[in-house]
């Protein structure tokens, strides 16, 4: 799972932004961006499974609301 670090930008994305990562382990790349958005002492981040562009992955994002 260490390998997953290097997909989250948490640290460039502001409050009420977020970013999608495309992926087929869905559980498993969310609680890894969890884990990496605390490592970064980010404590408002949360996910959620999405489809963007037709593709399946989870939307990681900060605050309660979702860009």
């Amino acid at each position: 799972m260490s390998s997953y670090s290097r997909l989250f930008p948490w640290r460039s994305v502001d409050r009420k932004h977020g970013f999608f990562i495309p992926c087929l382990k869905l559980e498993e790349v969310r609680q890894a961006g969890l884990k990496e958005a605390l490592r970064c002492r980010i404590f408002d981040a949360q996910a959620s499974v999405s489809i963007k562009d037709g593709k399946i992955g989870v939307w990681f994002y900060r605050g309660k609301a979702r860009n």
